[in-house]
């Protein structure tokens, strides 16, 4: 298999490390949707990563669809399974606020390095953050009451989605701001399949 993208995604880094704890290898092709948008274009004619190229060769792209795919053809499973019906609709609820928290972060990247700064909109701009901060209310409070596996699609999730916000936007988001978030970023940064793939 094939996973095209660079680990500095979100998104392509979730199914990097969910495709490591499952056991699954996979060539990795680093390539940028901006700097190899013409070579990425004849792979993917939307350009949108990831993309993962089956052994198959068959083209599949949404991390969440492919994390479904993978999961469907691995004998290995994520972390431990829910105990009950609640803990796996808490499990989904972590991994949505997730995704939705990569989203806004990512809308403040793109606003911020792709626009000029005279085109830049501060309302949008304030709206995206503190949308972006709810969000991380919401998981906060969330992981206090789950307490995640670092090694479910949620735990994968909310770790990927920390790193790269604080990674990307350190000025819009500290520890100290939501401290179970951090605490729990740090001890699954620490993990072989995440240092497998770093986000740089």
């Amino acid at each position: 298999m094939i996973l095209i993208g660079m680990l500095d995604s979100p998104y392509v880094r979730r199914v990097a490390i969910c495709m490591s704890v499952l056991g699954i290898e996979f060539k990795h092709l680093p390539l940028s949707v901006f700097a190899d948008f013409d070579e990425l274009f004849k792979i993917n004619p939307v350009v949108k990563v990831p993309a993962l190229i089956t052994d198959d060769d068959e083209l599949l792209i949404d991390s969440t669809l492919i994390i479904t795919y993978l999961e469907s053809i691995s004998s290995h499973s994520f972390g431990s399974i829910p105990e009950s019906g609640l803990d796996s609709l808490q499990d989904l609820r972590l991994t949505g606020l997730a995704l939705a928290v990569c989203e806004k972060a990512v809308q403040l990247v793109y606003e911020r390095r792709l626009r000029p700064e005279e085109k830049q909109h501060q309302p949008w701009i304030d709206r995206v953050t503190r949308q972006l901060h709810g969000g991380w209310q919401a998981m906060e409070e969330g992981i206090q009451k789950r307490h995640p596996v670092s090694l479910s699609v949620a735990g994968i999730s909310i770790a990927v989605a920390w790193s790269f916000t604080r990674y990307m936007l350190p000025d819009i988001l500290n520890g100290s701001q939501y401290p179970e978030a951090d605490r729990f970023t740090q001890l699954a940064e620490q993990r072989p399949e995440f240092l497998e793939n770093p986000i740089i």
